[in-house]
């Protein structure tokens, strides 16, 4: 299926884990894929396994947190595919501390990473994204931008707050321009990012008894991209096996 044909995506934090399937997932529906990552050598490998099954793609270099690293990774896409289409905000980390126990550092980190950078994403993005006409935008928040989750991770609950009301206002003010901007909303994904926690103890608390993989985000993110979802913009897909329903 080539739903995505002849429109170039920008992906973030593509080198793993939820990224990494967005990008393989994108590119097997048609799209040209920007694999952006500071992980170089990762990037890399995603491009490979892109262009060994038919696809195109080429990596990026990009600092999520900087402005200016933003406007040359657009610059270059643009520059490379003669536009953008989709952008996929994905890059994030997170903290496992209660708030007091948290420095402020640690914090603004998060926040940098995690928040900041989808601003960033937005803003070098939305000349090109409104050039496309049938711009469009996911960003990846969490089920823990919705609720509080164990009341362990403040600074990633803020920040994928933050990302989900930033998505419904972005999504308002372009919603003339031809761009639509969504937010999803995982649970707990089998990635890197849980680190060394115990998935088993994740997979009781979710309501389907399991995590979710990868690839089912992959999945719901080309859904929002693609004309499938062409009426949807200021809205956020809740991908968490029935956590947030309870």
């Amino acid at each position: 299926m080539n739903r995505l044909e002849n429109r170039t995506a920008l992906v973030t934090g593509a080198a793993s884990g939820i990224g990494r399937a967005t990008a393989l997932r994108l590119a097997s529906e048609g799209a040209r894929v920007v694999v952006a990552d500071l992980q170089d050598d990762k990037a890399a490998a995603v491009v490979a396994e892109i262009e060994a099954a038919g696809g195109t793609a080429v990596a990026l270099n990009l600092n999520v947190t900087d402005e200016a690293s933003w406007a040359a990774g657009i610059r270059a896409t643009v520059e490379r595919f003669g536009g953008l289409d989709f952008l996929v905000n994905n890059a994030g980390i997170g903290d496992t501390v209660p708030l007091e126990q948290s420095t402020t550092d640690e914090y603004l980190k998060v926040v940098a990473v995690t928040q900041n950078s989808v601003y960033f994403g937005l803003k070098a993005a939305a000349e090109a994204l409104k050039a496309s006409g049938h711009g469009a935008v996911v960003n990846v928040s969490s089920m823990f931008g919705i609720v509080g989750g164990f009341g362990t991770s403040p600074a990633y609950a803020a920040a994928k707050g933050a990302v989900r009301t930033l998505t419904k206002s972005v999504a308002l003010g372009w919603a003339t321009e031809g761009v639509r901007v969504n937010s999803i909303h995982p649970g707990f994904v089998d990635t890197p990012i849980l680190g060394e926690t115990d998935r088993s103890m994740l997979a009781q608390t979710t309501p389907m008894g399991r995590i979710a993989q990868p690839e089912e985000l992959a999945a719901a993110i080309a859904f929002l991209v693609s004309d499938d979802a062409s009426f949807m913009t200021g809205s956020e897909l809740v991908v968490d096996g029935g956590y947030t329903a309870r």
